[in-house]
């Protein structure tokens, strides 16, 4: 028996897989493969760590400490969907409602007062930010768009808005100062413990961490952020804004950079708010707002106030508002800037979606206007400029003639800046950082300032061979052009371009087109290159693995949900992610408030027949299993049974449905095996003659609010009823 994890995570890929689930065990289980369940949602996640608080019997798995383990294994298959990537205020929300269903969890100690609150505070942040993703890539990614959505775009294009060659939309960057430009970087030559220690002025050492462990020809970065620097950077960001008349927006990634984007955010609304805060400085301490959670938090902590003084200090924020830079707005009916929270504004999506706007965003008054965008670390931001200057001068891409964008991401091992978060600090006093030695040599010093950001980063070297290898294989697989995206200016960079050039010697590359380019570069490239029709292998580090697998399937396709995502393990396994869509907390929102969820199991769907056809390399029911699920995947997109955003259509539900349908319509024509033609041709007989019924007991649901009794932990048995509402078609499934 053959075995692929399905992971349950969070929002509105868990209640589509209430939904999901019970068909991929039904139809795969005579053929030799079963489908298990193992929970990675942010309540789950929770409860398994705060066991010994629970004082019950029940004991909560941790799930994700068992899948870390299983990611080492050669025969391991894991289908892994989207999940929250908790901001603290996300997070408290979380332990809220635990609380509430009668869980004995501590609260998160916003401020640490004795050892007991440092302890539960340390524990928390492990939960908090991307702590799932970095856990189970035990290899380098393998992403691009399958050929069945490709041709559906072709014939149904999404709309692209049109670009104007006098946009003033443009990116700003720090210049000095910032994690590129402080950024140093050199190759371990033995395997060895590091230490980071922070000096005083007064050479009083303070241990930062001990006992790093540093494996041979690994690349070590150490970088900081000048907040001095940052502070004068928006402050002449804002002035000039505000001169220009332009929309003002942040981009960061708060989830996944989950030390240091939070402190950017907070410091960039301390600059904004700066009049607020100084006249309001006492009161805001006695209620212990904390900015980098945004405004909604310094609104939560004003609910503290009385009623006078609470509209007094409102007054003041709404006055800032109004007499900086008009904000970019998350949702224009509620009033949410995009200084809310940092969560709201994820730099990958939501500058994707600034230019597939026409390089605009949404003002207070309902208005797509030019923006400038605020990207603080100049690291990556060059990527979007270049397009925002390609776009500019040479109009909006067409879905139907453009070509793709495959990529190859290093993110082996926690690579680069996303397995910084255990070795990222805000600094305490003025003085130095040193790395050193067990036996005290000094491998990297920065001078820093009270308030700085400082960070190290490692790559190891099995991973980035790994990665040229999966580059090398794609290429020769596609003949595409090849991009490495990497800048010899760049200390980093630097380092890498070393490993890369030594390891493609390796191989045969003769009839490759394979090159080195800086990310602006190489935008620029694969944009001429895509305009033209022409396909590209985007080649790149684990940040812009993430941006860039956001940026070309959102221009190409309308959303990065519909990548084929395959993580080939460095021990042999296989990882299958669902697309980089998020976790769609809008869509469960229309289904409390209309029982009607839109969230699309496109991304499930992919993953599923490319793990099947994985297993059915040694079992030839698998194998017909996905190549009918394929067939049927693209009937019904060819069909328009994809889920609709408006209450009374077809939803996620009614279009897991058809899946169904149609699987096993193909299986039941299929001639290779006589075993699963006889079975399906019962269970599609069976399904055919019960759509109308069927697809009314769904429809008819729809329409009316709904309970879950929980948001992060919702009740089981309710899920269940509200996301299998067909009595007949659960009828039919479960006797499969």
């Amino acid at each position: 028996m053959s075995k692929i994890i399905y992971t349950m995570t969070d929002e509105a890929p868990a209640l589509a897989t209430v939904s999901l689930l019970p068909i991929l065990q039904a139809f795969s289980k005579s053929s030799g493969v079963k489908f298990e369940s193992r929970d990675i949602s942010l309540s789950s996640r929770i409860l398994a760590t705060f066991n010994d608080f629970l004082g019950t019997k029940v004991k909560y798995e941790n799930d994700l400490e068992f899948l870390s383990k299983l990611v080492k294994d050669p025969n391991a298959k894991i289908i892994k969907l989207p999940n929250i990537s908790a901001s603290i205020p996300q997070l408290k929300k979380a332990i809220t409602e635990l609380q509430s269903q009668g869980y004995n969890i501590p609260n998160y100690p916003e401020k640490v007062e004795n050892d007991n609150d440092l302890i539960i505070k340390s524990i928390y942040d492990k939960i908090k930010g991307s702590a799932v993703n970095p856990v189970l890539r035990e290899g380098n990614s393998d992403r691009r768009v399958p050929k069945a959505i490709k041709n559906y775009i072709k014939s149904n294009p999404h709309k692209l808005g049109k670009w104007n060659k006098d946009s003033r939309t443009h990116v700003s960057s720090m210049h000095k100062g910032d994690f590129r430009n402080n950024e140093t970087s050199l190759t371990s030559d033995k395997h060895e413990l590091l230490n980071i220690y922070h000096y005083n002025k007064n050479k009083k050492k303070s241990i930062l961490k001990e006992n790093i462990t540093v494996h041979k020809k690994a690349i070590i970065d150490c970088s900081y952020m000048s907040i001095s620097a940052l502070q004068d950077f928006i402050d002449n960001q804002i002035l000039e804004c505000k001169e220009e008349n332009m929309l003002l927006s942040l981009h960061l990634k708060a989830s996944m950079m989950k030390v240091s984007d939070p402190i950017i955010f907070g410091h960039v609304l301390k600059v904004f708010f700066k009049n607020f805060i100084r006249n309001n400085n006492t009161v805001l301490n006695e209620i212990n707002v904390n900015f980098n959670s945004g405004l909604s938090n310094v609104f939560e902590k004003l609910n503290q106030l009385d009623i006078v003084r609470k509209e007094k200090l409102v007054n003041e924020i709404q006055l800032d508002i109004e007499n900086g830079p008009d904000l970019a707005m998350v949702n224009t009916e509620k009033n949410i800037t995009n200084f809310h929270i940092p969560s709201d504004v994820i730099i990958d999506a939501s500058m994707p979606a600034m230019i597939k706007s026409s390089g605009k965003m949404w003002d207070k008054s309902g208005e797509l206007r030019d923006t400038k965008a605020i990207i603080p670390d100049s690291s990556y931001s060059t990527i979007y400029q270049a397009t925002i200057d390609f776009c500019r001068e040479n109009g909006q891409f067409d879905p139907a003639l453009m070509g793709t964008v495959q990529n190859v991401g290093l993110m082996a091992k926690k690579a680069e800046e996303y397995g910084s978060h255990d070795k990222t600090f805000e600094i305490k006093d003025d003085g130095k950082i040193c790395v050193e030695t067990k036996d005290g040599k000094i491998l990297f010093t920065h001078n820093v300032k009270k308030g700085d950001i400082w960070r190290m980063c490692l790559v190891r070297n099995e991973a980035t061979k790994d990665w040229v290898k999966l580059a090398v294989e794609r290429a020769k697989s596609t003949s595409y052009p090849t991009v490495f995206w990497l800048d010899e200016n760049r200390s980093h960079d630097k380092q890498l371009i070393k490993v890369v050039k030594e390891e493609l010697k390796k191989f045969d590359t003769s009839e490759l087109n394979i090159q080195i380019l800086s990310p602006y570069k190489a935008t620029l490239f694969t944009l001429k290159e895509i305009k033209k029709g022409n396909n590209v292998i985007s080649v790149s580090g684990n940040v812009l693995r993430d941006y860039l697998t956001d940026l070309f399937p959102i221009l190409e396709l309308g959303t990065s949900a519909k990548m084929l995502s395959i993580v080939p393990l460095m021990n042999g396994g296989k990882l299958f992610e669902t697309g980089a869509g998020g976790s769609a907390p809008k869509h469960v929102q229309q289904l409390i408030d209309e029982n009607h969820l839109r969230w699309d199991s496109l991304g499930e769907f992919l993953a599923i027949s490319v793990a099947l056809e994985n297993i059915g390399r040694t079992n030839i029911k698998s194998k017909i299993l996905s190549k009918c699920l394929s067939k049927a995947i693209e009937k019904l997109l060819l069909e328009e049974k994809s889920p609709s955003r408006k209450v009374g259509e077809i939803d996620n539900r009614g279009s897991h449905f058809y899946l169904a349908l149609y699987w096993a319509e193909y299986l039941s024509k299929q001639n290779e095996n006589i075993e699963l033609k006889d079975e399906f041709e019962m269970v599609y007989n069976l399904l055919s003659k019960s759509e109308n019924q069927i697809i009314n007991e769904i429809d008819s649901t729809q329409g009316c609010k709904v309970d879950l009794e929980g948001y992060y932990n919702t009740n089981d048995e309710i899920t269940k009823q509200i996301m299998r509402p067909s009595h007949l078609f659960n009828e039919i499934i479960d006797n499969i």
